[in-house]
């Protein structure tokens, strides 16, 4: 199966050196533009693909790239934590469609900052692997698994638990879609959440003239810790104060006298 592996972040990464190490012939490769990369490096290297095969992310509407993938002839395309749209003319371009590994339990919570959205929304968590359509997070659902929220978690610590989810769902699915025997789903399109990036903006300024009951403000605060990223703030004399949370189970305490 001619894989074009199209990745950016830490499960980019991992998934893209996995796949190498179960002989996936990857033929071409999409990362995101350095300035809006992550892991951008290790996942070039772990690719192995001639930069003559590497694209650009931002730049996969051009005719010319559409062209260049075409003629690489993939039977699949691979998105993992991929941040560009993909057009209709460039889905086409499998005969396997293209699969995405999303960090949510589609259908809530698609689109962005699904870790800091489950835990203000109290919406359930887990990461899913599903065939990309023409609308965003929508298509039919591949595989999935729920991911517990704990009442310490914090953005920073479901992030991580929703990143590991991601690569084990994922070495765990995989063979089932090379070999042909994965099923899919149709989503609920009534049910469900979407967020946009600039969504964050309606939640990160606390309002000190506001009343919250207690576990809305402490959702969002705990959502938005994840240094070194400031997080929610309130404003004092004309500047920002951020605020971040530590949440501790009591037997995890210093139990220290003195």
């Amino acid at each position: 199966m001619r894989i074009l592996f199209l990745g950016n972040n830490w499960v980019g990464w991992q998934v893209v050196s996995w796949l190498k190490e179960q002989m996936g012939e990857i033929v071409g490769l999409v990362v995101h533009p350095p300035h809006r990369a992550r892991y951008r490096d290790k996942i070039i290297e772990s690719a192995g693909v001639d930069p003559e095969f590497i694209f650009d992310g931002s730049k996969l509407r051009q005719s010319d790239i559409i062209t260049k993938v075409r003629e690489l002839k993939p039977d699949i395309g691979v998105s993992a934590l991929f941040g560009y749209i993909l057009r209709p003319e460039f889905l086409r371009l499998f005969g396997s469609g293209c699969i995405n590994i999303h960090p949510a339990l589609l259908p809530y919570n698609r689109g962005a900052h699904s870790n800091v959205w489950s835990i203000v929304d109290e919406t359930p968590a887990g990461v899913t692997i599903h065939y990309i359509d023409e609308g965003v997070d929508t298509g039919k659902v591949i595989a999935q698994e729920r991911v517990q929220i704990e009442p310490v978690d914090t953005g920073e610590t479901l992030y991580w638990k929703l990143e590991l989810a991601c690569v084990e769902l994922f070495k765990k699915t995989w063979p089932l879609i090379y070999s042909g025997r994965a099923t899919s789903v149709v989503q609920n399109p009534g049910k469900g959440t979407y967020h946009r990036v600039r969504d964050m903006e309606n939640i990160d300024e606390i309002d000190l003239n506001r009343t919250y009951a207690a576990a809305e403000l402490i959702n969002i605060l705990r959502s938005r810790t994840f240094p070194p990223y400031p997080g929610a703030y309130f404003l004092h004399e004309g500047k920002k104060v951020y605020l971040r949370l530590q949440l501790l189970y009591e037997d995890e305490l210093d139990t220290e006298s003195g």
